[in-house]
């Protein structure tokens, strides 16, 4: 049976703000570059330098915006998935270094000479490189682990997940609301109480395939069944459990949580 997601609206982000996190690191990277004469371009008035960084950088930031987006869709592992980045950043600097070339010819007054393009595509790698990595981090997807349903090739049915063999004997019956991580040990935290457990929280994450839940903190794993209510305090958001227990959510996660109806 799907769980209801927890109503908490006054909790959701409000709707300007995916515009404004858009054009936030262009505008403060373009100012940078404006007042620091970047690829000699003080011939140009403030306005219209400042105009110049703005537009390419925010073409840079939606092909970022677009590589992170086809990123959050893979399931890879961590080495795979930054080979898949990488390779996508060099395909997309391809069309930006032209979009540069271009623009840098036409403000200036100059021949579109091609030998010129190789000088522009390094710098344009980075930036694009450096704006994928800064929205990575701000847009986080969050692990998710889903329950497995039984199929005819199974008999026996689903098996459980691994982590719940890690339960005492006296917490085998409860059910597992979270998982909460504490230096080298995790934190089981079910509906007849808690208990430590040496494992890293990474490697409880994989335990956890077979449970419906999601990472909502670097540190904190929540079954989806086990949220009871959502508020915030002093700005920080917060799922309660059924047991009481509240559990932080990551800023760089509640976009991504808010999405898939967690509150």
């Amino acid at each position: 049976m799907a769980t209801p997601a927890v109503h908490a609206s006054r909790n959701a982000p409000p709707p300007w703000l995916p515009f404004a996190k858009l054009i936030a690191v262009p505008a403060v990277v373009a100012v940078f570059l404006t007042l620091t004469d970047a690829f000699e371009l003080q011939v140009l008035p403030l306005g219209e330098r400042f105009l110049y960084w703005i537009c390419l950088l925010e073409m840079a930031q939606l092909g970022s915006l677009a590589i992170r987006s086809s990123l959050d869709r893979v399931h890879l592992s961590p080495s795979k998935l930054v080979l898949a980045g990488f390779l996508r950043i060099v395909l997309l600097s391809v069309p930006v270094t032209l979009a540069t070339w271009l623009v840098t010819a036409l403000a200036l007054s100059q021949p579109l000479r091609a030998v010129r393009l190789p000088e522009f595509y390094l710098p344009v790698v980075l930036v694009i490189a450096a704006m994928v990595c800064i929205n990575q981090l701000v847009q986080r997807r969050p692990i998710e682990t889903h329950s497995v349903r039984s199929s005819p090739e199974s008999p026996q049915g689903p098996q459980p997940a691994p982590i719940l063999s890690r339960l005492p004997h006296k917490l085998r019956a409860a059910s597992l609301l979270a998982v909460q991580a504490e230096d080298h040990y995790i934190r089981l935290h079910t509906s007849a109480g808690s208990d430590l457990v040496l494992l890293r929280f990474s490697d409880a994450l994989t335990e956890l395939r077979g449970l419906e839940g999601a990472q909502i903190h670097r540190s904190w794993w929540v079954a989806r069944d086990a949220v009871q209510s959502s508020h915030r305090e002093s700005g920080k958001l917060f799922l309660v459990l059924r047991d009481g227990t509240k559990a932080p959510v990551s800023r760089s996660f509640t976009r991504a949580l808010h999405e898939s109806g967690w509150f």
